[in-house]
């Protein structure tokens, strides 16, 4: 990896840790934005590792309090995250078209989906482990994420829309060189 490279990535999970961190609304959230735009720059191994240590941190720093029991389960889905930014820049190289900002909120709003569903799971988890019967922990952890589940797929849809491909383009001036997107998308 090339120091400038590295460089940007060490600021980028600088700034990505402090915006986890930083007091703001209920699942309105940047992170899944920067851990998916690494993985689509930096491949899967990167934005999947700074997932996973972006949400550790998380668990033990947050404004919210310790995450205790859920941490692993809010790992996965980060991780998870920064595995599909490296997949859609590894599968979009060669034939990304900037009018396809809305595949990227449509994608990240998919992820956000998930990772609400692990995460939502991990709740029920922590309800069995007090004697609650399987199903209705499910059912009970579902429906009263499901408002803060909606938020956050939605602000993440919006947020995926706006910004994915002005920071993509940010990125590549900082970094110079050839563009990992197809020509016509990027024009510098």
């Amino acid at each position: 990896m090339q120091t400038r490279h590295l460089a940007l990535l060490t600021i980028l999970s600088a700034l990505c840790v402090g915006i986890q961190l930083a007091p703001r609304p209920p699942n309105v959230e940047f992170t899944s934005l920067l851990v998916f735009l690494i993985g689509a720059f930096f491949g899967v191994y990167s934005g999947s590792l700074l997932g996973g240590v972006v949400m550790f941190v998380n668990g033990f720093l947050s404004s919210w309090g310790f995450a205790g029991f859920m941490m692993p389960f809010q790992i996965a889905g980060m991780v998870l995250v920064g595995f599909g930014g490296g997949w859609y820049g590894k599968s979009k190289k060669a034939e990304y078209r900037s009018s396809s900002s809305v595949e990227t909120a449509v994608l990240g709003a998919l992820l956000t989906l998930i990772y609400d569903l692990i995460t939502n799971f991990g709740v029920a988890a922590e309800h069995m482990l007090v004697g609650i019967p399987v199903f209705p922990a499910i059912v009970v952890a579902l429906v009263s994420g499901a408002p803060f589940s909606l938020v956050h797929v939605l602000s993440n849809f919006f947020v995926f829309l706006a910004g994915f491909f002005p920071l993509t383009r940010v990125l590549q001036k900082f970094v110079g060189g050839e563009n990992i997107w197809k020509k016509d998308f990027l024009r510098m």
